[in-house]
């Protein structure tokens, strides 16, 4: 959304070379920016925050921090340190939820090797969490969103879902502890397999769907990417929550945005809505096969005017 608030960027090399050191900004909508610092390392820089998920504030805490975390390992790096960004309705709610969130946060970051170095807070009319993380990443071993060939694979990390049901939690209150297992569980694992197999192509999957995502990804790459519908991991119960009406605005919107360069085949719309179902700390998109994960397409040519197929 960011990206597209700016002004156009100025044609020609940026003022006292910082076009050289910026390696990663707002162009293709990246997961994170990269800057070059000038000893062979660069650093990757991100921040993430939205209104709660869930009800119990802890996993609150600790999905928001692997939510925020996931975009430094989507660009294959290691995170450093972590600045909590707290929005707290404090007439509202008491303090102790707070912490609870905050705590929560801590254990994730703790588990990633990550410090928290202090935060931000603010009043504001409803709770919001996330955070800003800074990480470090080897410039010649980035993952890119821009970097997608043909005839690679496309491997997808974590099952989807969670936001169908995660709609479904917020209307009915039932709790369904393994959508909350997918969206603590860390993308460390799986980044580091991906730049051991030599993938340098990758994305994450989170408000924007696996198709949203993936349309990004092949737009930037300039490819068209295929969906494999039926290899595509899905979390229990998500078909049929879906099937039930509970379906957030976010997945219809993802869809309407993705329709005009996608060619559906016989794909469904119920399927179709799963594939755009927005995310929270989802898998990795890697164009890469990944011992262990499903692969889900593979990108092609480019196809005129089309970004995703499916199949």
């Amino acid at each position: 959304m960011v990206a597209g608030l700016l002004p156009p960027r100025s044609p020609g090399p940026a003022p006292d070379g910082d076009g050289n050191r910026l390696l990663v900004g707002l162009d293709d909508g990246d997961d994170a920016a990269v800057v070059r610092t000038g000893d062979g390392t660069a650093l990757v820089s991100t921040a993430d925050f939205f209104t709660p998920v869930v009800d119990d504030a802890r996993d609150w805490g600790r999905i928001a921090a692997a939510n925020a975390l996931s975009d430094v390992y989507a660009m294959g790096g290691r995170p450093l340190v972590g600045l909590n960004l707290l929005g707290w309705p404090r007439d509202v709610l008491p303090a102790e939820l707070a912490r609870e969130v905050l705590a929560g946060a801590l254990d994730v970051a703790r588990g990633a090797g990550c410090l928290i170095g202090g935060g931000h807070s603010i009043d504001s009319p409803e709770p919001l969490y996330g955070m800003a993380v800074t990480g470090l990443v080897d410039p010649d071993r980035l993952l890119r969103n821009d970097a997608g060939r043909p005839g690679v694979p496309l491997t997808l990390t974590k099952p989807l879902g969670v936001g169908i049901l995660n709609n479904r939690h917020k209307r009915t209150g039932e709790v369904f502890a393994h959508a909350v297992a997918v969206m603590t569980a860390l993308n460390d694992k799986a980044s580091a397999a991906a730049l051991e197999a030599g993938a340098v192509c990758a994305t994450d999957v989170t408000g924007f769907g696996l198709l949203g995502h993936l349309h990004k990804l092949a737009r930037a790459s300039g490819v068209t990417a295929v969906v494999d519908t039926a290899a595509v991991p899905v979390l229990d119960g998500a078909l049929e929550s879906l099937r039930a009406g509970y379906i957030s605005g976010g997945t219809r919107r993802n869809l309407d945005w993705v329709r005009p360069r996608l060619d559906a085949g016989r794909a469904s719309e119920d399927q179709l809505h799963l594939l755009a179902d927005a995310q929270t700390s989802g898998g990795l998109l890697v164009a890469g096969e990944i011992p262990g994960h499903p692969v889900v397409g593979e990108l092609v040519p480019a196809v005129a005017g089309t970004t995703l197929m499916i199949r």
